[in-house]
């Protein structure tokens, strides 16, 4: 019940805004910028609604309860790179007429094995960024409705898949945008409520972390991933069945759908690879990456993933070729710091009584679903209930709006970027790419959601921010120094994430390096790109492909005579060389 009335609802508005967008969809410039026609206020509530995945509404609260408060850099990171890409990215973007970050790049550097490249990029990216969204959909409604975890999964690619053939950027943007004040008010308010109905004993325990050391009342505890406990002392626990198991000490594997109900006063078995919530360091303000050891290094680490991966995400850039100009774009992303700041005030209070009320879900592998586990926890009645069902709504719109972004751009790369199909090409590539995102979801449910999200921002950090900031500020970067410099930023996160996944185990701040590569992958791939071009020559075009992004449009349009507006930079430097 209480999934049906937080999913339907979200579902069946998505689904006719979307076809509020039919109408207006005649080419593929309306499919993927809406005729560049969007407010910045619209732009930016939108740009807000796609950003606020499932990692920050879900994931960041989730990473508090499992690592500690500072789990916080995420949402600094996340914030930040918008202060980045308004400084250094959002005008000159909208000012290039392009309509996705591939067709930027070869407008650029007139390079077509370049444009190739980063479609392939955009792909690897949104693929990092979309498994998390469907798996945390799984997750959410098998907890609220004891649902497979597969039925959540599918219904967030149909919805999605079906929303965007529908309606393209037009009805993303409304979706978005509608969604983010949704999950604003469906994020403030529970977390008021919660404050005010747990009482100062909670509130005191919450504001001095106690290592979780024994259950306080008989919990049950579904392991929806295999895992390995380390069991400290013999700990009798009752069965789905309703036998009584005795878990020896030692090492004790869990498969996979097995729950178990800890009695009141028992210990609480470890977790291989994990600490406890609210054990030594939880309350520090730094990140311990891979427990290694080294909080200043992992803080470093993610932020600098982050805030460049942030100017890179392939399906914000987008964003700003729908604002009519380049002003208009620098103020949406003027807008979205504010409007993300607001909400990032609050996941802080989901984690600190998450740590208190639910910590077992560390246990089980699940924190990412103490957002929605809380209200429960806290009142077994109609207010338990309600505010449980705004949250799993606000979740859902957050996996939608988040899904939208990233599926367009997914299928902007392979169909525009690579296959140069039209508006039909588009709309099948949407179902095709969302039914592969499911395939992938289906075995990824052990899987962390900020891990994927952020090894996501890892890759754009090294690959596309070096590509945006030197194509943008430095008119002595080549094909070729861009191509070896997106290359080996790819190369780089990639291997590190697939060291991480399946190579040997590693210790110290060799972990940190391998589990967040940005702090070397990204200055890897500005040298590369810098070596690179300092080798060959530019362009005789390249100063002013670099005028045509930094001047003003009324600018352009008195140097070019008013006439022959381009869509991308490449046919206007072509203008300039025969005038």
């Amino acid at each position: 019940m209480i999934a049906a009335l937080a999913v339907i609802p979200v579902v069946i508005v998505t689904l006719l805004v979307g076809l509020r967008g039919v109408a207006a969809m005649r080419s593929t410039s309306d499919f993927l910028v809406a005729s560049r026609r969007i407010s910045p206020l619209l732009n930016s509530a939108a740009v807000s609604g796609e950003y606020l995945s499932a990692a920050s509404f879900l994931g960041v609260s989730g990473l508090v309860v499992k690592d500690g408060v500072g789990a916080l850099w995420y949402p600094v990171g996340f914030t930040a790179g918008y202060i980045a890409m308004l400084a250094l990215v959002a005008a000159p973007m909208r000012r290039s007429g392009a309509l996705t970050v591939p067709d930027f790049a070869e407008a650029r550097l007139a390079s077509p094995p370049l444009r190739r490249l980063a479609a392939v990029t955009i792909i690897v990216i949104g693929v990092l960024y979309l498994v998390p969204q469907f798996r945390a959909a799984g997750l959410v409604l098998g907890v609220v409705s004891r649902t497979p975890y597969w039925v959540g999964v599918v219904i967030a690619g149909a919805a999605v898949s079906i929303t965007l053939a529908l309606g393209g950027m037009r009805a993303a943007t409304y979706v978005q945008a509608f969604q983010f004040c949704l999950k604003l008010v469906l994020f403030i308010v529970p977390a008021v409520w919660l404050l005010l109905r747990v009482g100062p004993e909670v509130r005191d325990e919450a504001l001095r972390p106690v290592e979780f050391t024994h259950f306080a009342h008989d919990t049950p505890v579904t392991f929806r991933s295999p895992v390995t406990l380390e069991v400290r002392e013999p700990t009798a626990v009752r069965a789905a069945d309703g036998q009584t198991l005795t878990l020896p000490v030692g090492e004790f594997e869990v498969q996979a759908g097995q729950s178990f109900v800890f009695p009141d006063g028992s210990a609480v078995p470890g977790l291989r690879g994990q600490s406890p919530p609210g054990g030594p360091g939880w309350e520090r303000p730094l990140l311990d990456v891979q427990n290694a050891g080294q909080p200043l290094l992992g803080t470093w680490a993610v932020l600098l993933a982050t805030m460049l991966g942030t100017m890179g995400l392939p399906h914000v850039l987008m964003r700003f070729h729908t604002s009519p100009d380049g002003r208009a774009a620098r103020r949406t992303a003027a807008l979205t710091v504010v409007l993300l700041s607001a909400f990032y005030l609050f996941p802080g209070i989901y984690g600190v009584l998450g740590r208190v009320l639910v910590p077992q879900l560390y246990l089980s592998g699940t924190t990412d679903i103490a957002v929605v586990a809380l209200p429960a926890e806290v009142d077994q009645g109609p207010w338990g209930d309600a505010f449980t069902v705004a949250l799993t709504a606000g979740a859902i719109a957050a996996f939608l709006a988040t899904s939208l972004g990233l599926l367009l751009v997914v299928s902007g790369a392979i169909s525009h970027d690579l296959l140069a199909g039209g508006l039909r090409q588009l709309r099948v590539t949407v179902v095709v790419a969302a039914a592969a995102v499911v395939l992938l979801a289906l075995p990824a449910a052990r899987m962390d959601t900020n891990t994927l999200v952020t090894w996501g921002f890892t890759v754009a950090a090294a690959t596309f921010c070096p590509l945006l900031v030197l194509g943008i500020w430095w008119s002595r970067l080549t094909a070729p120094g861009a191509i070896a410099g997106v290359a080996v930023g790819l190369l780089a996160t990639a291997g590190a994430i697939v060291a991480t996944l399946w190579g040997p185990e590693v210790h110290g701040w060799v972990a940190i390096l391998v589990a967040q590569p940005a702090p070397w992958a990204v200055p890897l791939a500005f040298g590369t790109m810098v070596v690179v071009s300092l080798l060959g020559r530019p362009p005789a075009w390249s100063r002013d492909a670099m005028l045509r992004l930094h001047l003003r449009e009324s600018d352009v349009d008195h140097l070019s005579g008013g006439t022959d507006r381009s869509s991308t930079v490449r046919r206007v430097v072509r203008r300039f060389v025969r005038d």
